[in-house]
């Protein structure tokens, strides 16, 4: 599927919250004064999928010199560090109806061959078990249950080192 992918802007901010409503359990979804601070401070990490100008997706995460996620980077836009080692990824979200069409690894290859681009190091996230195996596609590596609670699921960390 052609699709658009651009950085966010600040006008974004309603659809992006609505598609995260969609896409996350409440509990681990991001809020919309959670993204208003992302895309603050740290719009070049943070990339849109539109269909036809209509918002169907999108990554983002902060820069940090850690090799794993940890929960306060969640919360903390300020915790990002713009010349940082490794570009975190907090979600990869992709509404109900644009699913299984490769949104998600047009997305996620896009954010990889930025960071490599910026001279990143690599980049991490963390998954639900059952995406580990997704993710292993795009070469990441999966480190082991991740110390991160947040939203009170069980997590495992990943990375991708260049």
């Amino acid at each position: 599927m052609e699709i658009n992918i651009r950085k966010v802007m600040t006008e974004d901010l309603d659809a992006v919250s609505e598609a995260e409503a969609v896409c996350f359990p409440e509990a681990e979804a991001a809020t919309k004064a959670s993204f208003k601070q992302r895309i603050k401070t740290f719009p070049e990490s943070f990339f849109i999928a539109e269909d036809g100008g209509k918002i169907i997706g999108f990554i983002n995460g902060c820069i940090t010199n850690e090799t794993t996620i940890y929960d306060e980077l969640f919360s903390d836009a300020a915790l990002h560090i713009p010349n940082g080692e490794y570009q975190a990824i907090f979600g990869l979200d992709v509404i109900p109806g644009y699913r299984n069409k490769g949104i998600a690894a047009q997305l996620m290859d896009h954010m990889i061959d930025v960071s490599k681009l910026n001279g990143r190091k690599g980049v991490i996230l963390t998954c639900k078990e059952y995406l580990v195996n997704y993710y292993s596609k795009f070469g990441f590596k999966n480190k082991g249950i991740s110390k991160s609670e947040h939203g009170g699921a069980e997590w495992y960390d990943m990375i991708l080192e260049f």
